[in-house]
């Protein structure tokens, strides 16, 4: 579902949806847009934040009443307030104009993923590497018994690694596997991310092969190791 007022806009982001093998409807303002996504139940809703009628923030709030549905906010304002503002009621992410096709599918697929995979029945799978645990079902993770809280991407990124135990895996395959992105851009993301992992668990939980990618090893040592060259990324 697209929920546009400019016209050209909307009709350029549902002809690069449709490309990607999306089915998609159009409305041009904020009442309607509420109206159709109540009877239609899309998948994901691409709105504008602002918007005749209604604005893109109340549209948000209106569509999340009966049913969780998740929304990529489109402003042309790169105001941080707006910006959360929008995700505190319910956007799940957000592009500010102007942006990319590219850009645009990969932010819809990724979204469309996590849900999908939220919505999934819990699975009893309890991956072991070396003295980690981590429960793909209730999402915890666990190192020498004891439990250590990370964010939601830092744990995708931790469980992508793990569920191949000794692969090397490249910023780009990472980039595509747990955000989504397939162009390739966005490398010291990962770095960033595997730094955060790295602080809560110990610098020996993922290994750097330079100019390669990292890896989480099914053997890793008992204990922490000095971080020196590790805290880079690739390349």
């Amino acid at each position: 579902m697209v929920i546009e007022d400019e016209e050209a806009i909307a009709s350029a982001v549902a002809a690069r949806l449709e490309s990607a093998g999306y089915e998609v409807t159009i409305a041009m303002d904020g009442p309607s847009g509420v109206e159709v996504v109540k009877a239609l139940a899309p998948s994901l809703v691409v709105l504008d934040l602002m918007l005749p009628g209604l604005d893109g923030l109340e549209v948000c709030r209106r569509i999340q009443r009966d049913r969780r549905v998740p929304v990529l906010m489109l402003t042309a304002r790169d105001n941080e307030t707006d910006l959360l503002v929008g995700l505190g009621v319910g956007a799940d992410d957000y592009l500010t104009k102007p942006f990319s096709p590219r850009e645009l599918v990969a932010r819809v697929q990724a979204i469309i993923r996590r849900a999908e995979e939220a919505g999934a029945p819990a699975r009893a799978r309890v991956l072991l590497v070396a003295d980690l645990e981590i429960e793909m079902d209730t999402r915890r993770v666990r190192r020498h018994g004891d439990e250590v809280y990370l964010t939601a991407t830092e744990f995708d990124l931790l469980a992508c690694l793990a569920q191949q135990p000794g692969t090397v895996m490249s910023s780009e395959k990472l980039l595509a596997d747990v955000w989504g992105y397939r162009d390739g851009s966005g490398a010291r993301t990962v770095d960033s991310h595997v730094r955060a992992i790295r602080r809560k668990l110990g610098n020996d939980v993922i290994r750097t092969v330079h100019s390669v990618g990292y890896a989480v090893d099914p053997l890793a040592p008992a204990g922490p190791t000095d971080g020196g060259s590790s805290l880079g990324g690739p390349g």
